[in-house]
């Protein structure tokens, strides 16, 4: 039986071979007698998943050595406010604002530190990106924020900027939360990135961080133990429990993207292509439809989340209706924007946005 795409934002579809091996491997983890979720995070069996999870992370996204890579808790949001606390030293940040996560990044960042709004695109309703040479930079901060693809609103940041070239010494520190592991990483640019693993890579629960080495040891006094970058990375992510299962399940994605073919390119260049390819025919057949609209900027737009609008709201529940009808799951928009999402992460395969087109042009013949 063929399962349904699911088009959900997060959490997300994952690829279906994942699932059947975590499926295989639920009672016995390879003859170890125990399933994942029942051993010990200090044994040797789970200590192995999680340094394979990581170096597999590591090769996935090419992250230099001088990067830790931090399996932490608390989603993104709590990222929001454990970002400040350890490298604001309680002084100037500098935060771009592209969307509705960025606006909760800076708001919570406001607890603990001076936030200034370098940037921001609220006037054009979060669907421009504002130009680089805008961004009004602060010389004191201890870092610039951004959103690089925006879930909500399907903002993303196809280039990310370069903060020396515009005029910063500041480290960039990117939430990647809803695009990480579908593009590569620049990290002559970056010095910190993190992402809930809901979305692209796993179940809810696990939370990502990728930090430079050289930004650790200066958490603020009021820090929370475990929530110091630096105890995190001494104690091998292990400083408490961490989210077992969400490492293993991690784990198998990043084998599963290594294994990724699409012509001659392989592992993550052969996923970014399959999204640009989704991606382009999605919006192609939306801007030539004349019935769905998207509105955001054709340099901006996602390739993971599309927002869509059909001509009028009374439309929305039978095209909801008749997708799930389809075996097309999770389009409804976010309660602020309205309208329609899909969300075409890495594990959506061409065939599932083949469909939702094939779907959107019935539909659109049958109300034009």
């Amino acid at each position: 039986m063929t399962r349904p795409f699911n088009f959900s934002a997060g959490p997300a579809t994952l690829p279906e071979e994942v699932l059947q091996q975590a499926a295989s491997e639920m009672l016995d983890w390879h003859g170890s007698g125990m399933g994942v979720m029942e051993m010990s995070h200090r044994g040797k069996e789970f200590i192995s998943i999680a340094q394979q999870a990581e170096a597999d992370l590591r090769d996935v996204l090419a992250i230099p050595a001088h990067f830790k890579v931090l399996f932490m808790q608390g989603g993104a949001i709590a990222q929001n406010a454990i970002l400040p606390l350890n490298l604001s030293r309680g002084g100037r940040t500098d935060y771009v604002i592209t969307g509705s996560w960025s606006q909760k990044s800076a708001k919570e960042a406001r607890k603990f530190c001076d936030v200034h709004v370098a940037a921001t695109n609220e006037a054009d309703t979060h669907t421009q990106l504002p130009a680089y040479d805008s961004w009004q930079l602060s010389d004191d901060a201890a870092y610039v924020h951004v959103c690089s693809n925006e879930t909500i609103h399907g903002v993303e940041m196809h280039e990310l900027p370069d903060l020396a070239a515009l005029g910063s010494k500041a480290p960039l520190v990117i939430d990647c939360s809803s695009h990480i592991a579908s593009r590569p990483i620049d990290w002559s640019r970056v010095a910190m990135a993190y992402a809930g693993a809901q979305k692209n890579i796993g179940p809810a629960g696990l939370t990502l961080v990728i930090i430079r080495e050289d930004l650790l040891g200066h958490a603020l006094p009021i820090c929370p133990t475990i929530f110091d970058y630096k105890i995190q990375a001494d104690n091998d992510s292990m400083y408490n429990t961490p989210p077992t299962y969400g490492i293993y399940m991690a784990g198998l994605v990043f084998q599963w993207i290594k294994q990724q073919r699409e012509g001659a390119l392989t592992g993550l260049a052969a996923i970014e292509a399959r999204n640009i390819a989704k991606a382009q025919l999605f919006y192609d057949y939306v801007d030539a439809s004349g019935f769905y609209t998207n509105k955001v900027g054709a340099n901006c737009r996602s390739r993971m989340n599309i927002p869509f609008f059909l001509p009028g709201d009374a439309l929305n529940e039978p095209f909801l209706s008749g997708a799930k009808e389809a075996g097309l799951l999770q389009l409804k928009g976010h309660k602020s924007v309205g309208g329609m999402r899909a969300s075409i992460y890495n594990a959506m395969p061409l065939a599932g946005v083949q469909a939702l087109v094939g779907y959107m042009k019935d539909f659109a013949q049958r109300h034009g």
